[in-house]
């Protein structure tokens, strides 16, 4: 017979035994629920690994010499998977304070029904810091490209930029995008209790890296045209402005400056609608400048003759539905008179003498009324009606540059075919790609037609070398010791709400060839909306390219300098807005006597009766061309004239259309 002992311990051995049997009745089942419950595989599964996804790195953007425009970089972003997360409010506070964003915010995001979601990117190093200190299960950080502008605003738009997804979607970073843009690579790696990832030793990077571009840019020029830009929409209030530098024998756009711009690093903060490219994207009025267009065209097709004289109708004459006046009317003209001081009457009789066909073909076979072929987003076509909707008026209109549109990249490619001898080149901003670890693959050069001889280019640019004389509408473009060669455009800008043509808004243009007897540079300037007294394209325009082409020619071993010194900030308020009659003659009289010398002020924005006045008893030979207030006088403001007779003359000017 069993003691009592035994018993109790037989009976205490039995009750173990049923509780374990019951408990592995149980976790039998808690099992049988898991390998059903797919929630709970998912989150075992992440528990121990995971695929990796290493996004796509863009290939670097660099100018023509090597200089980095773009690169990629990596900056870190917080992520969750939110089905780790085990109390989503508690996170969401923690969290909220460390990045300064909403907690409720934070809150739904962490009780998404996902296994990743991102939660803050691209943050500052330090505060990434801090979210690793939190040590939140399931909250991580990840080091993510980010594209990185070393220039910031330099060339901004022709540029572009990228977006946080990777994804080009401005200029150039759009227009190459399938080229920049890398193959994003997906590990499987394994994770430890907490989450965190092993066996990262074996990740290629560099497999998702997308290939380089080298640009047709050239940093230097780009910084020249920038600088020169900026200060003349400074000097002369416009509300915006763009140059164009660009190879007339090879088509490659060297630099192409606009104003305003931005800071593609900040791309966020700024409209979507401000980071696009007037140069390519924007249809402007060219006004006279398509006059050296249209002599070349009819040159060319015989119509009229280098010796032709071109009978002015005394600077008035009618055709049907318009009279078309020179702003300084003049005896009659060659082509080359006329380009030189870019009168309308003129440039009407040699547009009737090529009719309207041919003129319409001769601005086709130049390259507008159709894009480019550059490639770049959004390009515009400009605006050219065929010549089958012409009446009189609007051939002899586009004669001088009203009643179409032109961009200014047109306008570049346009030019280059008078400097490189009749042939139109496709504008080019690519220079070479390359691979990763490859070598660099250029691109090619490519003539789209041709348009003149070469004896008719040779001639319209001896012709457009008067223009930059002292005779011509641009003295102000002309360089010390190099020849240029250009075109002067004054457009008034349409109205629309009025539906007529605004007499105190232009835009100022002026084309440009250096040297002239060997092209080097095309370089197009553009000013939209410069301030009266400074809106014709000769007081702006011209100024803008003599900067732009002494710096640029300086760096290609040309050494020279602008003629015309650029006007202080004190001339140009006396321009605009002229001083009270007291002011002037207290100024007269500090400024103008020198010993037995004068010192010559500024004249423009003064009326004819003003400069009259200040002029009297000087012993002046006073020449006054046009009517309305002063806007260019020969010699230049702060001259000192010698002599028993000092010769001036002073333009005026009533807001008319003048080259």
């Amino acid at each position: 017979m069993r003691s009592p002992a035994l018993r109790i311990s037989t009976r205490r051995l039995g009750i173990a035994r049923a509780a374990l049997l019951i408990a592995l009745m149980a976790l039998s089942a808690r099992s049988v629920q898991l390998a059903f419950d797919g929630r709970s595989l998912e989150r075992a599964r992440v528990q121990q690994g995971t695929w990796l996804r290493i996004a796509a790195e863009r290939g670097a953007l660099f100018d023509r010499n090597g200089a980095e425009l773009a690169v990629t970089t990596t900056a870190p972003s917080v992520f969750a998977r939110p089905r780790l997360v085990t109390d989503p409010d508690a996170a969401a506070r923690r969290l909220a304070r460390t990045l300064g964003m909403d907690r409720r915010g934070l809150a739904a995001r962490l009780r998404r029904d996902s296994n990743f979601v991102f939660l803050a990117r691209w943050i500052d190093p330090k505060r990434a810091g801090r979210v690793r200190a939190l040590d939140i299960p399931g909250i991580e950080i990840a080091d993510e490209p980010r594209r990185v502008y070393p220039h910031d605003e330099l060339a901004a738009s022709v540029i572009g930029f990228a977006n946080i997804d990777g994804e080009g979607v401005r200029g150039v970073e759009q227009q190459q995008d399938g080229w920049l843009r890398g193959a994003p690579q997906v590990y499987r790696v394994e994770r430890d209790a907490r989450g965190r990832l092993l066996g990262m030793a074996g990740l290629r990077r560099a497999a998702a890296r997308g290939g380089d571009v080298r640009l047709s840019l050239d940093a230097g020029f780009q910084a020249d045209a920038e600088e020169a830009l900026a200060a003349a929409v400074g000097t002369t209030s416009a509300r915006a402005g763009s140059v164009v530098s660009l190879d007339p024998h090879s088509g490659e756009i060297l630099a192409l400056a606009e104003w305003p711009s931005f800071d593609p690093n900040a791309f966020r903060r700024v409209r979507y609608a401000d980071t696009g490219s007037r140069a390519f994207q924007s249809a402007l009025e060219p006004g006279s400048t398509l006059k050296a267009f249209l002599v070349a065209g009819a040159l060319e097709a015989q119509a009229v003759r280098v010796d032709q004289v071109i009978d002015l109708e005394g600077g008035s004459y009618r055709v049907p539905g318009k009279t078309i006046r020179d702003l300084h009317p003049k005896g009659d003209l060659r082509p080359a008179g006329v380009l030189r001081v870019s009168s309308n009457v003129g440039a009407v009789k040699i547009a009737q003498a090529l009719g309207p066909e041919r003129h319409f073909e001769t601005l086709r076979a130049f390259g507008f009324g159709e894009r480019s072929g550059s490639g770049f987003p959004f390009e515009s076509t400009g605006l050219l009606r065929s010549w089958r909707h012409w009446r009189p008026v609007d051939h002899a209109t586009v004669a001088f540059g009203q009643g179409l549109g032109v961009t200014p990249v047109q306008l570049a490619a346009a030019t280059a075919v008078l400097a490189n001898g009749g042939t139109l080149m496709r504008p080019r901003l690519v220079d070479a790609r390359r691979r990763p670890g490859g070598p660099w693959r250029p691109t090619t050069p490519e003539r789209v037609r041709r348009v003149l001889s070469r004896e008719t280019a040779a001639a319209v640019r001896e012709m457009l070398e008067a223009v930059a004389t002292p005779e011509g509408t641009a003295r102000r473009a002309a360089l010390v010791g190099v020849p240029v060669a250009g075109k002067t455009g004054t457009a008034q800008k349409l109205d629309r709400d009025a539906g007529t043509y605004s007499a105190t808004r232009y835009h100022a243009w002026f084309v440009g060839i250096v040297p002239a007897d060997e092209p080097r540079l095309v370089i197009v300037a553009e000013l939209d909306e410069p301030r009266a007294g400074l809106h014709h394209g000769g007081a702006s325009a011209a100024p803008l390219f003599a900067a732009v082409a002494s710096a640029q020619l300086a760096r290609l071993g040309i050494a020279t300098e602008p003629k015309w010194r650029r006007p202080t900030a004190v001339a140009v308020a006396r321009a605009t807005a002229p001083p009270a009659p007291e002011a002037r003659s207290a100024e007269l009289e500090r400024l103008t006597r020198v010993g037995d010398r004068l010192f010559l002020p500024d004249f423009r924005g003064l009326t004819v009766a003003e400069v009259r006045a200040i002029t009297a008893g000087q012993a002046l030979d006073l020449e006054i061309v046009g009517e309305g207030r002063a806007i260019d006088q020969d010699p230049d403001p702060g001259t000192i004239l010698a002599g028993a007779r000092k010769r001036i003359r002073v333009h005026f000017d009533r807001d008319g259309n003048e080259g």
